[in-house]
């Protein structure tokens, strides 16, 4: 059951919509940044093994 918030109803809700939609795009943008992170690496690697 939902809490009554009176008159701030949708200043409230809409503060909690706008924190998960940052929420969820900043941990999107963690597991992109984090495989770009390990393709890198596994590139890098790569080479290193080829020339070494």
């Amino acid at each position: 059951m939902m809490p009554d918030l009176g008159k701030y109803a949708v200043e409230v809700l809409s503060a909690y919509a706008a924190s998960l939609v940052l929420l969820a795009a900043l941990v999107m943008l963690s597991l992109r940044r984090g495989r770009a992170a390990r393709a890198a690496l596994k590139e890098i690697e790569a080479k290193v093994k080829k020339d070494g």
